[in-house]
């Protein structure tokens, strides 16, 4: 089976099993492609410098494709912002964020947790044809999973970061309490999904969903 190419911001953060980055969080091969000097301050941000990222995005996309990927994602569920630009720059299919899943979920209110509310914007959303107004949930900003994955730490809490993920799933539910299926933005959260489907009772989707139906789509 031909692979999915992954496009990786740079970033040293450990990547359990269950993150976009690990290998063995997929039933198929995978490769990975760093864009360099594109972190995660570059990504996960209200006003992006569009034109870089998508430079970045679309050089590494055809070294990727040169190595025989037959479709791309990427390692941030921010980089949606660049879904439909990427397409038509990419020379294979391209499914940027778990955030694509939204629009597929009929019938259901779907609620976001996301790694940082304050920076997934109604641009976000609309560029996956997402309703714009999607209930979101963020993360602490000054938490175990701030510290680890949007500050670039070298370690990693498990424990503490899926408290806070199920922390806001609560809130979500809280606040939102029609929202019956939950959307992990974040490319880093699939570890937490039983955990939180556990805690809160609702099904949960993720950026591995999202890819196992989009690498079988590929053929």
């Amino acid at each position: 089976m031909k692979p999915l190419g992954i496009l990786m911001l740079d970033t040293r953060f450990p990547r359990i099993e269950g993150d976009i980055g690990n290998p063995a969080s997929f039933g198929f091969p995978v490769i990975f492609r760093t864009m360099q000097g594109i972190g995660s301050a570059d990504a996960v941000a209200a006003h992006p410098d569009k034109p870089r990222v998508l430079a970045a995005l679309k050089s590494n996309a055809d070294a990727l494709a040169a190595e025989g990927a037959v479709g791309l994602s990427t390692s941030c569920g921010f980089l949606a912002l660049y879904q439909k630009e990427l397409e038509q720059l990419s020379p294979v299919p391209v499914a940027t964020s778990a955030l694509l899943l939204i629009k597929t979920l009929k019938g259901k209110k779907v609620g976001v947790i996301t790694a940082s509310a304050e920076n997934l914007t109604p641009a976000h959303f609309a560029a996956v044809g997402a309703p714009t107004d999607t209930p979101v949930a963020g993360l602490p900003s000054n938490g175990s999973f701030a510290a680890t994955f949007l500050r670039n730490g070298t370690t990693l809490d498990r424990d503490a970061v899926e408290n806070e993920v199920i922390g806001a799933g609560r809130v979500l539910l809280r606040d939102h309490p029609d929202v019956d299926a939950i959307v992990l933005e974040c490319t880093n959260l699939p570890p937490y999904k039983k955990a939180l489907e556990g805690a809160l009772g609702v099904p949960v989707f993720d950026v591995l969903d999202l890819l196992s139906d989009f690498r079988r789509g590929l053929g």
